[in-house]
């Protein structure tokens, strides 16, 4: 007899469960539930329209560093299905994909849609049966199966079950699976940037640095990278990246707390004065609001020296001892009062979920209930953005459909 399996969710984890395990098993009846009436919208949306796929790290260890929750869990996955394994296995179905300066990579053709078709086609060719609209509400183990109840009132039965749904962002949304047994870390925003609204800082808008460093003020955390000045704070890679590692700390704050901004990463305060005191002597009639030494844009120079009480007459010579300390303080850890954050873009990604000590890495099955499969954001692994996301999606989709399809062979 044949097996039914119901992946709940159509998202990039669910369809890449979905494909792998009807092509792996012709005999399994392989079922795709999507609350929505659309199909991979995160892959659609991701990337600007172009479909950040991965990334282009062939290193599990360094790969896994990139997961602010979940590193040693995906490691694990990754010795499975790995970069590697994503590119060939896209290649082999036509889609070729591009490495970016930064190690995002996208299909050649720059559009998300190929990415979709491609998996869109799978599912065709392999019968995967998707059912749009189909909000399952209650997933219930029988001593015999698995029963699972819907927004309509119809009752599914099926052998298995892979949660593929995505993150929640409110406890209460995950209720539904908490009658399975499985505990829950509480989610959290991820990827997000810090607000400061009315700061002077934000009439720079536009404004970019390509390395600063940025921290979270009386924390160790902190991120190095491109900033990105904007209307309403700070965003970059740098910002993401900050917010991804810190998002359990700045939710405790209800993101309100000191950022400080090291403009010059790679300069100690001890050079810097040294700096200052021979510029003092070498540029002295030299007027301090002229080309700074470092390649700051220059307006964010002449910000720094306003914020620092020197008006753009001083001269090197004349600059008074007091207002020297303020510029460094200011150069070296600028305080940006954070009040806020705003959901980058389509990078939408939340911390928490499943509890994964609950669940066995090298299958994706539940510790708790036998045949009930996860992939992907619901469970809580969560990566920065550049791909990590998605690698996630794909190599937890594929370990779970690999995983099912020997289940039901061997209850066959």
């Amino acid at each position: 007899m044949g097996k039914t399996v119901y992946i709940i969710g159509g998202g990039a984890s669910g369809f890449f469960c979905a494909v792998n395990a009807a092509r792996m098993d012709p005999q399994l009846k392989v079922v795709i539930v999507e609350k929505s009436n659309k199909l991979l919208s995160k892959v659609k949306i991701s990337g600007g329209g172009r479909c950040n796929v991965t990334h282009a790290c062939f290193e599990i260890a360094e790969m896994a560093k990139r997961y602010p929750r979940g590193g040693n869990f995906v490691k694990k996955l990754f010795h499975q299905f790995f970069t590697n394994d994503t590119i060939a296995w896209f290649q082999q179905r036509g889609v070729s994909l591009k490495t970016e300066a930064d190690g995002r990579m996208f299909p050649v053709t720059d559009t998300s849609q190929t990415i979709i078709d491609c998996l869109l086609e799978e599912a065709r060719r392999y019968g995967v049966e998707v059912r749009m609209q189909c909000a399952v509400t209650a997933v219930e183990r029988t001593a015999a199966d698995f029963m699972l109840s819907t927004a309509r009132g119809d009752i599914l039965r099926c052998d298995y079950v892979c949660m593929a749904c995505g993150g929640f962002p409110r406890q209460e949304q995950f209720q539904w699976l908490t009658g399975l047994g499985h505990s829950i870390a509480p989610p959290v925003p991820s990827l997000f940037t810090f607000n400061s609204p009315q700061h002077p800082l934000t009439a720079l808008m536009g404004l970019s640095v390509p390395d600063a460093k940025v921290s979270v003020a009386a924390t160790k955390l902190q991120q190095r990278g491109p900033l990105l000045i904007t209307h309403w704070g700070i965003s970059g890679p740098v910002v993401l990246r900050l917010s991804a590692w810190a998002a359990r700390n700045l939710a405790l704050l209800q993101w309100r707390f000191g950022a400080l901004i090291n403009w010059l990463p790679d300069l100690r305060e001890p050079e810097l004065r040294e700096l200052f005191l021979r510029w003092r002597s070498e540029k002295g009639a030299q007027k301090i609001a002229g080309k700074n030494e470092w390649g700051l844009p220059n307006r964010l120079w002449q910000f720094l020296l306003l914020q620092s009480g020197i008006d753009d007459q001083k001269r090197w010579a004349d600059l008074p001892s007091k207002n020297q300390n303020q510029l460094i303080r200011n150069l070296l850890a600028f305080e940006l009062p954070v009040s806020g954050k705003t959901t980058y873009k389509e990078e939408f990604v939340t911390a928490g979920g499943i509890v994964l000590s609950e669940l066995e890495p090298h299958t994706m099955m539940s510790k708790k209930v036998p045949g009930l499969f996860f992939a992907g954001e619901i469970t809580d692994v969560d990566g920065i953005t550049g791909g990590y996301n998605f690698q996630n999606a794909w190599s937890s989709g594929f370990v779970a459909a690999r995983s099912l399809v020997q289940l039901a062979a061997v209850n066959r």
